[in-house]
């Protein structure tokens, strides 16, 4: 890169980057407001806390980073032509290839983060997720539940012991499964305890009963020595199998046959993988739409609002129509081609606006043709 080069650059990915942490940090405190009950109600420490919600920020970083470059761009242009550097370099002699080269390097270098984000990074740590909260449930029952107090473990799981052993172990546990109003569940049992197996927490109840109503209206009750309950269950999941965003990305690409949800949800994941790799193609759309904007010199006299409200417009348009679109796949499979189409065409139209292409002619032309009309008249 040349200096100028190096210039243009550094102040776009100064852009970026501010914009990219001030929106992730706001978002991310929203999020992480949902989750204090981790601190108060589940008596968690403050890592898991702040491990349970960093989880969430390679999610966050994917749908911001296309924003935060949208800004960065317009920012940084805007500045050029503000302090009016865009003009004395299209007077040098500046051709607008060479003022998008150090724009397109900012937009691989996005590209690549997103796409680190949604291929990999993004599957991984909603898994993790999954996991962890696995592990606070069944910690939560041997550590914070209080003896002799009702709690509710989850919305309609209520769990009760009357105290605890000198071992750990639990005495007088009762629980009620009202999850399902069709099949509502009681246990009774002496003692309780949990174990761990193969990374799954579980809780193992010992000389008891579960009472199930019946469809008569009697009551079918069980007696058991001992009865195992998978905690993990408290984790929601789609048909007990991973969701969607859960899986691989190589898991989406080459579906297992014999994976029921798979074949179940079809177009979910379906809709899932199309995002993940078109997601990274709006790095190259929203930093177009900004450049095609700003990125021809104007005077201090010549106003650039109408050219940014315009831009934010039809970002926003693409952006929505990109959620569309993958939201049809779900349910129509013959969406897929806007899918791409949406982002790609977007880059194109712009690519012609910046460069003064066919289309951009034929406008120009159409409205000469609509001015001299109006001047015959």
């Amino acid at each position: 890169m040349t200096r100028i080069e190096r210039y243009i650059f550094q102040t776009a990915m100064l852009a970026f980057l501010a914009g990219l942490f001030s929106l992730t940090a706001v978002i991310w405190v929203t999020q992480a407001l949902r989750q204090f009950d981790l601190l108060t109600s589940k008596g968690q420490t403050i890592l898991v806390f702040f491990t349970m919600t960093g989880l969430t920020i390679p999610s966050l970083i994917a749908i911001i980073a296309p924003v935060a470059l949208f800004a960065g761009v317009l920012y940084c242009l805007n500045k050029l032509n503000g302090d009016s550097e865009l003009v004395v370099m299209s007077a040098s002699g500046v051709s607008p290839g060479t003022l998008l080269r150090p724009f397109i390097a900012l937009f691989c270098v996005v590209f690549t983060l997103v796409a680190g984000m949604t291929l990999k990074v993004m599957p991984w740590s909603f898994d993790v997720i999954q996991e962890l909260t696995a592990r606070i449930h069944a910690d939560f029952i041997t550590n914070f539940a209080r003896a002799g107090a009702f709690t509710e473990l989850e919305a309609g799981f209520v769990f009760h012991y009357r105290e605890r052993g000198p071992d750990g172990s639990l005495h007088g546990v009762f629980m009620q499964d009202r999850r399902d109003p069709t099949h509502i569940t009681s246990y009774i049992a002496e003692l309780g305890q949990t174990v761990e197996k193969d990374g799954a927490n579980y809780l193992v109840l010992a000389k008891g009963s579960y009472q199930r109503p019946q469809e008569s209206g009697d009551s079918a009750i069980v007696t058991f020595e001992n009865y195992t309950i998978d905690l993990s269950q408290f984790t929601p999941r789609e048909g007990g199998s991973k969701r969607p965003r859960e899986r691989t990305t190589a898991e989406l690409l080459s579906p297992d046959p014999g994976d029921e949800a798979m074949q179940k949800f079809r177009g979910r994941f379906r809709a899932e993988l199309l995002d993940r790799l078109a997601s990274p193609l709006y790095a190259f759309a929203a930093g177009l739409i900004g450049f095609a904007a700003l990125g021809e010199a104007r005077t201090t006299r010549q106003g650039r609002g109408l050219a940014i409200g315009a831009a934010i417009l039809a970002f926003a348009l693409v952006r929505m129509l990109g959620i569309a679109a993958n939201t049809f796949v779900v349910s129509k499979p013959n969406a897929e081609f806007f899918v791409w189409a949406i982002p790609l065409v977007t880059c194109l139209i712009c690519l012609d606006a910046i460069f003064h292409g066919p289309l951009f002619r034929a406008r120009a032309l159409v409205g000469q043709i609509s001015l001299r009309r109006g001047g015959g008249r």
